[in-house]
């Protein structure tokens, strides 16, 4: 005679308290994404999946997270799936109807994604690692949000060191007896040294729906935010470019932020005012212990109000 398991996790917790996200983390797949006329894009894929919990229930249905992962990613093998956002949304609406109880669901993928570069100066083939990032988060009575974002590596240099070392160079140069004029036109040619630092930039859009954005150019926008990308691969004509690069457009994580806010508000005219942008910068400093942060978290309507010179 079979005998019916007890059901612990619809029973009431000991303490009656609901909670915002539980959920599985560290889920590892395999993701295959369509692409027009070209081969499959295989991802190898992390994900977290949370759903919110209310107070009379002591657990979640864990394994229900699982099957519904499963589930999507079987369908992107079978038919065609071209915008991991849209499959991160469709993994987080099956969840709602899976858990009846509950009222949110979320759904947060990462992967790395590698692009193709050709180094600036010698114009060799070399590749590039990028961190793709996607979420949705699909809400009772509501449209789901979707999010797709990139986080680049890059190089920044100090502009605060950079300056002390030109007015070190100016006054030597004047001691030598070279002329002002001489002297300006000098360092307007040739940057000084400033420490320099490895930069990691991440950028993201959050909308209803479908983020009208395109990934590829979210990764141009976070990697031209610092003062010169990098390569994996360089020789030595190419490390000139890039140090020269540097320091000729150094600039502060601050900077770097703003930048990423300009350049998407002067590219990204397709998203709307209500869109979501995430702009992150984090430096890892070269010559202190700390390391240099700033972000900015906006409505796309915000930005376009800031960048063209509103209050």
């Amino acid at each position: 005679m079979s005998h019916q398991l007890p059901d612990v996790q619809a029973s009431e917790p000991d303490v009656t308290v609901g909670l915002g996200r539980v959920g599985v983390t560290g889920v590892e797949k395999l993701v295959k994404i369509a692409r027009e006329s070209k081969r499959p894009l295989v991802l190898m894929a992390e994900f977290e999946v949370y759903v919110d919990l209310p107070k009379q229930r002591k657990g979640i249905d864990m394994s229900r997270n699982m099957e519904v992962i499963d589930e999507i990613l079987e369908e992107a093998v079978s038919e065609p799936i071209y915008r991991v956002e849209e499959m991160c949304g469709a993994a987080a609406e099956r969840l709602l109807q899976k858990h009846d109880y509950t009222s949110q669901a979320v759904v947060k993928m990462e992967a790395k994604y590698v692009v193709k570069d050709i180094t600036p100066a010698t114009n060799r083939q070399a590749q590039s690692r990028v961190d793709m990032i996607a979420s949705a988060t699909a809400t009772e009575g509501e449209q789901t949000r979707e999010e797709i974002g990139a986080r680049v590596d890059g190089m920044t240099v100090c502009p605060c060191s950079q300056g002390m070392m030109e007015e070190r160079a100016r006054e030597k140069l004047e001691d030598l007896g070279v002329g002002d004029a001489e002297v300006s036109e000098f360092l307007s040619e040739v940057p000084q040294a400033g420490h320099s630092q490895r930069g990691h930039a991440t950028l993201s859009v959050e909308a209803d729906g479908d983020p009208d954005v395109d990934f590829r150019d979210l990764i141009e926008i976070a990697r031209d935010a610092m003062s010169a990308r990098i390569y994996n691969m360089a020789k030595r004509p190419d490390e000139d470019h890039m140090t020269y690069e540097a320091h000729a457009q150094a600039r502060f994580v601050e900077d770097c932020v703003r930048s990423m806010a300009e350049q998407i508000v002067e590219e990204c005219d397709g998203l709307s005012d209500e869109a979501v942008i995430t702009m992150r910068q984090s430096n890892d400093e070269s010559i202190h212990q700390h390391n240099a942060h700033a972000e900015r978290i906006a409505t796309m309507g915000e930005l376009r109000n800031e960048v063209n010179g509103g209050t």
